[in-house]
């Protein structure tokens, strides 16, 4: 496993299954070694997808605005999260 903890928030990649190398967001931790994932796009927030740690590669980029609405129980909007997911998407490439 990479060598950041697994939190709320967390960017991570797929590395397995038809969204494989998509960018996602860690939206809920689940008993080991599950998580919920979305990216307002394929995955809403409504609806997020249920995936084992093992089949995800961790980044060092956490949204904590997100993280920090998501825990707060705030409304975050598919809008939002795509956004930011781009930007730091598009970060990372430059």
């Amino acid at each position: 496993m990479d060598n950041y903890p697994v939190e709320t928030g967390r960017v991570v990649i797929s590395k397995s299954g038809r969204d494989k190398g998509r960018p996602f967001l860690v939206v809920e931790l689940l008993e080991e070694p599950y998580v919920l994932i979305a990216d307002g796009a394929l995955r809403r927030l409504k609806q997020p997808k249920k995936k084992k740690l093992k089949h995800l590669e961790l980044t060092g980029t956490v949204l904590e605005g997100i993280r920090d609405k998501l825990e707060q129980g705030t409304k975050v909007f598919d809008a939002e999260l795509r956004s930011a997911l781009k930007n730091t998407m598009q970060a990372k490439e430059e």
